[in-house]
């Protein structure tokens, strides 16, 4: 009975060969190939940290300090009802009861601004304030994922081309993909901290300009695509 079972299934085995012509993709001549390509663009998105702390500012008046910020923001031409919004609001009302100090208050600011030019002017003009508790959070672009989806179609049309040239180097031709596999990146291609270079702010309290130098690195995105063609 197990000698007819493994007949019958030997006759479809054979019958599905013939079906789909009797090769599978690992069985066909391929030519493999890495396709890689990259792209730099620059960050419309930086995102400030605003820390105003009132034990920072003793002998100052916390309410009129944050005015003063608000005043200075939006004579910089910022929209401050669409790009600032409080991150956190503390206190230490909590020790107040243990130790009887004052209650000291501590707002966090994110401060969203487009260009590199806006966000040394904010730097300079909080400072000459007395608001110099300021950093860049992070950087980032607001069409990434277009220009994330752009990069790997472009790796994929690098592997293709790399593919044709290789197959006519030994007189022969591409036909269709039959694999294809997109490598992940060992990075995050996206803005943070670990590419933003700044310049000039070194000595940014010196500076007596509406036009500081300050500029930020390009968000680098690099992508590779592993794909199979069929060798002719």
């Amino acid at each position: 009975m197990r000698k007819v079972f493994t007949i019958l299934f030997l006759l479809v085995s054979a019958a599905l060969v013939a079906q789909t012509g009797g090769k599978n993709f690992i069985d066909q001549n391929y030519i493999e190939v890495t396709g890689k390509a990259e792209m730099e663009i620059i960050p419309d998105e930086i995102y400030l940290r605003i820390l105003l702390n009132e034990k920072d500012y003793k002998g100052k008046n916390f309410a009129e300090l944050e005015k003063s910020m608000l005043t200075k923001l939006q004579e910089l031409g910022i929209d401050i009802s669409k790009d600032l919004a409080i991150k956190d609001l503390l206190s230490n009302f909590q020790y107040y009861w243990f130790i009887k100090a004052d209650i000291l208050l501590s707002k966090e600011y994110q401060l969203l601004v487009h260009d590199a030019k806006n966000a040394g002017k904010v730097f300079i003009e909080l400072q000459n304030i007395g608001i110099s508790n300021v950093s860049i959070n992070r950087i980032e672009n607001s069409k990434i994922t277009d220009y994330r989806r752009q990069v790997k179609v472009e790796a994929i049309k690098a592997a293709q081309e790399k593919a044709k040239d290789l197959a006519q180097a030994i007189g022969q031709e591409t036909g269709r993909a039959i694999y294809v596999q997109e490598i992940e990146p060992n990075y995050r291609p996206t803005a943070s901290n670990s590419n933003i270079v700044i310049r000039g702010t070194s000595s940014i309290s010196g500076l007596n300009t509406s036009e500081p130098d300050i500029e930020f690195e390009k968000i680098h995105l690099e992508y590779s695509i592993v794909a199979r063609f069929e060798l002719k």
